[in-house]
């Protein structure tokens, strides 16, 4: 397996308090809804780039492949939240969430989540490699899987002791053991 990082580099507080930015959930979700997707970061909105067609196919797929997969007591879900607070969300590419879901939510809480995916591109590669796998191990996400694309790369991570250690690699055939049994070959993920 490759050393990757993941989860340890955690951010440091505002030094400013919850004032820099002051939104909340709440005001994310008074948006129209044809304002682009945002995720908050101490309050403060970040647009979220639109991905590429690669970028979503890869999500697609791997969200066919949990629904074909995973135990009927997860649901996979695409493009919508996290709420890890109420001045922190953000929208991984791909969730495994415990059911039951409720389908009017647009965010879910991290204690539902069982995986959070991130499909890298250029424009994100710093937040999904560094930044978000802190915060989702701060809050309680179990598992933490990282795709990077050209080529296909699955990096898969399970939370132990507050931070996220490599669980397993491929470029071939991921193969874990944890949340579930999991035998995924990456050419099924790959557009």
């Amino acid at each position: 397996m490759t050393a990757e990082p993941a989860g340890r580099v955690m951010r440091s507080p505002n030094p400013f308090g919850r004032q820099s930015g002051g939104y909340t959930l709440e005001d994310v979700l008074k948006l129209p809804d044809d304002t682009p997707r945002v995720e908050l970061r101490d309050g403060v909105m970040i647009l979220v780039p639109s991905p590429t067609f690669g970028h979503q196919k890869i999500g697609n797929l791997l969200w066919l492949w949990f629904r074909q997969h995973a135990p009927v007591e997860f649901e996979p879900i695409t493009a919508a939240g996290i709420a890890l607070s109420p001045w922190d969300t953000f929208e991984p590419d791909v969730m495994l969430l415990r059911r039951p879901v409720e389908l009017r939510d647009h965010y879910a809480l991290a204690d539902q989540v069982l995986i959070a995916v991130e499909v890298v591109s250029p424009s994100t590669r710093r937040r999904d490699r560094f930044e978000k796998p802190g915060d989702y191990a701060a809050a309680g996400i179990t598992h933490y899987w990282r795709i990077e694309q050209d080529p296909v790369h699955v990096f898969a991570y399970d939370l132990v002791e507050g931070q996220y250690q490599l669980a397993g690699d491929s470029a071939e055939v991921l193969t874990l053991r944890k949340p579930f049994d999991v035998e995924l070959r990456v050419r099924d993920i790959t557009p």
